[in-house]
Parts: structure tokens; C-alpha cells; sequence
């Protein structure tokens, strides 16, 4: 897991994710790591928080991995949409953890400015992990905003919405997605060179 010219950056979603939740154990694990704060986690505005990327990413030169989860996967993809090519370059991958679907009827009416969705392909290569008891989106919602995306996909049985809530602290078995992804970043790097 181990790759030091990479820069993992760490994009919560909507209230943040506390110091229990397996994005927080991940930043202390990964090298090289980052996260993207927002100034507003409870009401968030999409303007800011694809701003608030947008920063983070353009912050420092070396290739970035972004780790998301939640409400930061729509921000990965509204940001995407609108980013100019040379800082869309500086991100090599994906990973998406639960993205949530801020068009679902039940949806929070604080997440609803983050709607429609970008259905655009993603210019970099993208894993969505997803579950099929998630209260933020249902699994072929799930896998209907991977195809869009052109992301590979994974569908965990009873992992909720893959937060401490779920049960997931350090989400140990998520590195072997990252590790998935990387893989097919290297693969592709290869056959372009």
C-alpha cells in the first residue's frame, strides 16, 4: 500500500467523518495523506465543498488517489464535470465508497443542492464500493452511477452505509479495493507508455 509519490486525499461527506470512522484510521495509515476540510459540514453548499476539492487538489504537484465516501463521491463528481484538464490530470484515481443519492425522494433536504448528479464519465480510473442495505442509496442506484461513471464496481451484503454506524472503524477490507485500484492505474499506465 505503499507508495510514496502518490497523495491520498481523504474527501468526508456530509457531517464529516469523526475520529472513529475508517476514513480517519486510513488518513493516520496511509502515507502521504491528506483530507479535505470543509467549513461547513452540517449545511453543506455544493459550490464550496467542489471549491473546497478543487483547493485541495491544486494544493500540492504530485498524483492523487481520492478516497471519498458519501456525499464527498458527489463532490468528486461535480467537481470532475467542471475541473480544467490540467488539474483533472493530477488525479490518477477514485476510490468511492458509498456514494449518496441525493435524488432519492427520502434524502435530506440539506443535500439536495448537490442534486442532479453528474452522470458524466469520470476522466480517471474509479472503484465505487457500495452495499445492499444502504440507507443512502439503494445498490442498482449504486451500480447505475458506476456504468455513468465508468467504474469498476463492488456490492458488500450488510455493510450499511460502510460508516462507524455499520460497524466500520478501520474498514480493513477496504484497502483491498484501494489496492484493486491501483492496480488498474498501473495498468493503465503501462499500456500507455
Amino acid at each position: 500500500m505503499r507508495n510514496e509519490s502518490i497523495r491520498y486525499l481523504i474527501v468526508p461527506g456530509w457531517q464529516g467523518s469523526p475520529e472513529q470512522h475508517w476514513q480517519s484510521h486510513w488518513h493516520k495509515t496511509l502515507p502521504n495523506s491528506a483530507r479535505v476540510e470543509q467549513a461547513d459540514w452540517l449545511t453543506p453548499k455544493r459550490g464550496d465543498w467542489v471549491a473546497a476539492l478543487e483547493e485541495a487538489i491544486a494544493a500540492d504537484d504530485a498524483p492523487v488517489i481520492l478516497i471519498a465516501h458519501s456525499l464527498g463521491c458527489i463532490t468528486v463528481a461535480h467537481w470532475a464535470a467542471q475541473a480544467s484538464p490540467a488539474l483533472r490530470r493530477r488525479v490518477r484515481g477514485a476510490l468511492l465508497v458509498a456514494p449518496a443519492d441525493v435524488e432519492r425522494p427520502a434524502c435530506s433536504p440539506a443535500l439536495r443542492n448537490f442534486a442532479p448528479i453528474p452522470m458524466d464519465l469520470l476522466p480517471f480510473p474509479s472503484q465505487v464500493v457500495t452495499s445492499d442495505n444502504d440507507p443512502a442509496v439503494s445498490a442498482p442506484r449504486a451500480m447505475q452511477l458506476a456504468r455513468a461513471w465508468g467504474a469498476e464496481a463492488g456490492v458488500l451484503g450488510g455493510a450499511g452505509h460502510i460508516n462507524v454506524k455499520s460497524g466500520h472503524h478501520t474498514w480493513e477490507q477496504g484497502f483491498a479495493y484501494l489496492y484493486r485500484l491501483q492496480s488498474r492505474m498501473e495498468q493503465g499506465a503501462l499500456r500507455r507508455a
